[in-house]
């Protein structure tokens, strides 16, 4: 084999049950499944590890590492696996090429294992699948850890979604010291108006919900302050 990265060397280990603990925290706030926010198939693919390997990390357990040409084959053949034409048919040694920016004969050496990567083929492969840098070439770990960090970072911009439409809901509502004799506040602090539309979307007909809002505005109409 020619060409390639020099010998890997020992990197700093990833802090990847933190993250996990941190994941795991979230998905509970929002009352995720776990097994879902921690789907080894999902993560493989968004990692490049082996769902096997993924699953032994998140356990804890030591899974070997590959060594770097091996992992580059591994995550390049996960990449042609998952990342495929509109047709669902997987892109040609060809294809790879002309998007890679080389040759049939480069792309195929090394999609067959003959030549050694360079970084300059890794970065031109990645791009043109579309994945983050360093998804072939990153550790097991330290690649496991970058997608369940992508994944916290989703569960955090959920979790505040959440938080602003409750806050939203609470400045809505009338206090219940103030809604004790006013039907339209019970109705709102019961409810809310986003409860409110969802039931009246559910009703089978038309006819349904114009009865509903009819009622609305004879609640809206008695609860009206007195004209002096």
């Amino acid at each position: 084999m020619t060409d390639g990265f020099p010998a890997p060397v020992a990197v700093a280990s990833v802090p990847l049950a933190t993250t996990v603990t941190r994941v795991a925290e979230l998905a509970d706030k929002l009352g995720r499944d776990q097994s879902t926010v921690f789907d080894l198939r999902r993560l493989s693919e968004a990692s490049g590890v082996p769902a096997e390997v993924v699953r032994s990390l998140l356990e804890g357990r030591p899974a070997g590492e590959p060594d770097l040409q091996a992992r580059f084959l591994q995550r390049l053949d996960l990449l042609r696996r998952t990342r495929v034409k509109p047709n669902g048919r997987r892109y040609t040694q060809q294809e790879i090429a002309d998007g890679a920016g080389m040759s049939r004969q480069q792309a195929g050496a090394l999609i067959n294992g003959d030549r050694r990567p360079t970084m300059e083929h890794c970065d031109a492969i990645q791009r043109f699948f579309g994945v983050h840098a360093g998804f072939l070439t990153a550790h097991d770990a330290e690649a496991l850890n970058d997608a369940l960090l992508r994944t916290e970072q989703q569960l955090l911009q959920d979790f505040a979604g959440r938080e602003r439409d409750r806050e939203r809901e609470r400045e809505t509502v009338p206090p219940e010291s103030d809604s004790a004799d006013d039907p339209l506040a019970r109705l709102l602090q019961n409810h809310g108006v986003r409860g409110i539309a969802w039931r009246a979307a559910q009703l089978p007909s038309d006819k349904h919900r114009d009865k509903v809002a009819e009622w609305l505005d004879m609640l809206l109409e008695s609860v009206k302050p007195n004209e002096s």
